[in-house]
């Protein structure tokens, strides 16, 4: 003891004094090894690390390995079946009941505000464009956001409900792209998105969004958030094809980020989907989902027992697909973009139709870019696809 002090309290003082550096600013303290770096293995405390390595021994048992066509289209039965388990499966088809709630007139276009169930208890908003001057019945493109205030991001609509015209962010409203090239564009609000948000996330403003507890919630019933969203896609094409002026038979699906996922998925699982435009998603999931944090609405329990993300676009074939990626997307890192297309182009070689599988690599970050796709998407819709 030293002047009333015991050596312990001492040494608290000592160690609280070091992790204060001068100026009076905590030091970079590195956590509970920092110091001991050197006497241990410090890849194995660091988990990603270690689910990277659990990786090498996925099983992937139904990756693609077909060398003919028949094999290939038996491999599409047998992965579709299995990923429709692997999301939760779907429900059995109840009545849409539609209702319009809005109709306005612009000098390009008219836009109708809708809703409708897409199962009991369950609405849907979305919008639909079509373009002025072209003969219905109109090629229909259905258009998923990506995280960010949902729907009214790519139709044009600003935080305060005003309509704009400069196309900002990341999505430049491509919904309007796709009537401006001639399209029909059914834009829907995904789950957990603007006004499909409970009232806690949406007091926390408009670009927050729900899906945690949401897709939480679905992993905990047995169910996940992306086979949610794809049958909101599947029943807006049911919806498509009870309206006169829109062309059931030419329907296609496009997408970016979180909207990717989405239309990836749902062209994997529905062939009324004869073209599939994937912004901002195709990847591994080894090199994103797993290397780098995602939403939660991401994730499939199992799936890497059975496929990688490239088998799931795969089951797009032979019907058209189009993907791109910015060379800087800092979690799509574009070197697993080009090569999950290269899987998918072998696919797509195997049905004898490798034009129908394009990709386009552009300069810039994690945004829609359209620049290749929305003339491929426009060129695929033009006349019915025999596949």
């Amino acid at each position: 003891m030293a002047d009333g002090i015991t050596r312990r309290q001492l040494g608290i003082t000592v160690a609280a004094a070091a992790t204060i550096a001068p100026g009076g600013k905590a030091s970079d303290y590195g956590g509970a090894l920092a110091g001991a770096q050197e006497k241990v293995n410090m890849n194995e405390f660091d988990p990603v690390h270690w689910t990277l390595e659990q990786y090498r021994s996925a099983p992937l048992k139904l990756t693609f390995r077909a060398t003919n066509k028949g094999d290939a289209e038996a491999w599409q039965q047998q992965l579709r079946s299995k990923l429709t388990e692997l999301l939760g499966g779907f429900p059995e088809r109840t009545p849409l009941n539609p209702e319009t709630l809005a109709v306005r007139e612009y000098p390009a276009y008219r836009r109708e505000k809708f809703v409708f169930e897409s199962r009991p208890g369950v609405g849907v908003l979305a919008y639909l464009l079509t373009p002025s001057g072209v003969k219905p019945p109109y090629a229909a493109v259905v258009c998923i956001p990506g995280h960010g205030r949902g729907v009214d991001d790519i139709v044009g609509i600003d935080e305060h409900g005003n309509d704009r015209t400069d196309k900002p962010g990341y999505q430049h409203d491509f919904a309007i792209q796709a009537v401006e090239h001639g399209l029909a564009a059914v834009a829907i609000e995904p789950m957990a998105f603007g006004c499909r948000r409970d009232p806690i996330t949406q007091a926390k403003g408009p670009k927050e969004t729900a899906c945690q507890p949401t897709a939480g919630s679905a992993l905990l019933l047995g169910q996940t958030m992306i086979g949610w969203r794809v049958w909101d896609v599947m029943r807006t094409i049911d919806w498509i094809q009870t309206r006169p002026e829109l062309d059931g038979k030419r329907v296609g699906c496009m997408g970016i980020s979180g909207g990717g996922t989405c239309t990836q998925f749902a062209a994997a699982l529905d062939l009324r989907i004869k073209v599939a435009f994937v912004s901002g998603y195709l990847n591994t999931f080894r090199d994103s989902i797993m290397s780098v944090s995602h939403c939660i609405d991401n994730y499939v329990p199992g799936i890497l027992n059975w496929a990688e993300n490239y088998d799931v676009a795969s089951l797009i074939a032979p019907r058209f697909f189009f993907s791109e990626g910015g060379d800087r997307d800092p979690i799509f890192p574009v070197h697993a973009t080009r090569m999950s297309f290269a899987k998918v182009k072998t696919v797509y070689e195997v049905f004898g139709v490798p034009e129908r599988a394009q990709q386009e690599i552009f300069e810039g970050e994690h945004s829609f870019h359209g620049v290749q796709g929305l003339p491929f998407l426009t060129r695929a819709l033009a006349a019915p696809v025999a596949v």
